[in-house]
């Protein structure tokens, strides 16, 4: 009997503890960041952080750099290099230098001089073996010489066009190869020496500092946790009675605590899971137990935002969403 009345007490308290409870109103969610994780892709010590965690950045506004004195230097050699290159290629390109020039212009002229002689000595000796004054092996020899200038006058004529021409053409292909050799290896080093300093893709929060001047990044490690304002979005748990009459393009409104207007947004992706418990699970009993760690810094000077609705979001914030009509 005492047990009986026990068990009866129990259930109205249960049951009046259940009317107590607040009429539940949409459905709980929290907010979520897509960060971007801002990283070099080679290493090096951090030279210099450009920001503070907690403040807003601008578009293409310096956020690191580390040390890059190796790909400096490397952009130096490279660049010399380039430079040794390009003058062989332009040397190459060239013909003899003037003085060598005059030299194979003198030969020239000496040659056609020695064949003017020849030519009237062999009109001589010709008419001296056609009267047989003069032997076969003289009048041969002398043919002969004339021929060796003759020839002489051919082969500076070829020294002189040859002078006035560059290197052949496999040889400035080589050249040329060469020039675009070291032009793609100056450009490696300046990328290189570019991606030593990092700029924001876009404009955000900085929502932290992964490391401290000093202290040596590996190449691809983030260094700064960058948070654009439109990168924010809700997330929240449907039950699956209400699940069936949402679908993507669906307007919501986002209540958040601590604001008086609500936010509007729009469905973008419905899981195909069901979850029967949810990673984060926030409701009006234990809201008030949740709570967050606080970091202030004071400045001569505090911007308010001027939109002051989606900046002032952080992810972890609990919000109410119903459907909007």
């Amino acid at each position: 009997m005492r047990l009986t009345v026990f068990l009866a007490a129990a259930c109205a308290c249960a049951m009046l503890a259940g009317c107590s409870r607040p009429a539940a109103t949409g459905w709980q969610g929290y907010l979520e960041g897509d960060f971007i994780y801002v990283a070099a892709p080679l290493a090096g010590k951090l030279e210099t952080l450009s920001v503070a965690k907690g403040t807003h950045v601008e578009a293409a506004a310096p956020l690191f750099t580390l040390e890059h004195a190796a790909e400096l230097a490397a952009q130096r050699q490279a660049a010399a290099q380039l430079a040794t290159a390009q003058a062989r290629l332009a040397d190459l390109g060239k013909g003899a230098r003037p003085s060598e020039l005059a030299a194979v212009e003198a030969r020239l002229a000496q040659a056609r001089t020695a064949a003017d002689l020849s030519v009237r000595e062999l009109d001589r000796v010709t008419r001296l073996h056609d009267s047989r004054v003069l032997s076969d092996g003289d009048f041969d020899r002398a043919r002969l010489a004339h021929e060796a200038n003759v020839k002489q006058i051919a082969e500076a004529e070829a020294q002189l066009t040859t002078a006035g021409l560059g290197a052949r053409a496999d040889t400035l292909a080589a050249a040329e190869a060469d020039v675009a050799a070291a032009r793609a290896a100056l450009e490696r080093t300046v990328w290189s020496v570019a991606q030593k300093s990092q700029s924001a893709p876009r404009a955000g929060f900085i929502y932290d500092t992964l490391f401290r001047e000093g202290e040596f990044v590996a190449p691809g490690t983030p260094v700064v946790a960058l948070l654009p304002p439109e990168n924010i979005k809700v997330r929240f748990f449907v039950p699956e009675a209400d699940f069936a009459a949402l679908q993507a393009g669906d307007n919501v409104r986002v209540t958040v605590t601590g604001r008086a207007v609500p936010l509007m947004a729009h469905v973008t992706y419905l899981s195909p899971q069901p979850e029967y418990t949810p990673p984060v699970l926030y409701n009006r009993d234990n809201r008030a137990k949740l709570v967050f760690m606080v970091e202030a810094v004071f400045t001569a000077s505090n911007p308010i935002e001027a939109d002051g609705t989606v900046r002032a979001l952080h992810p972890g914030q609990p919000v109410d969403v119903t459907l909007a009509k």
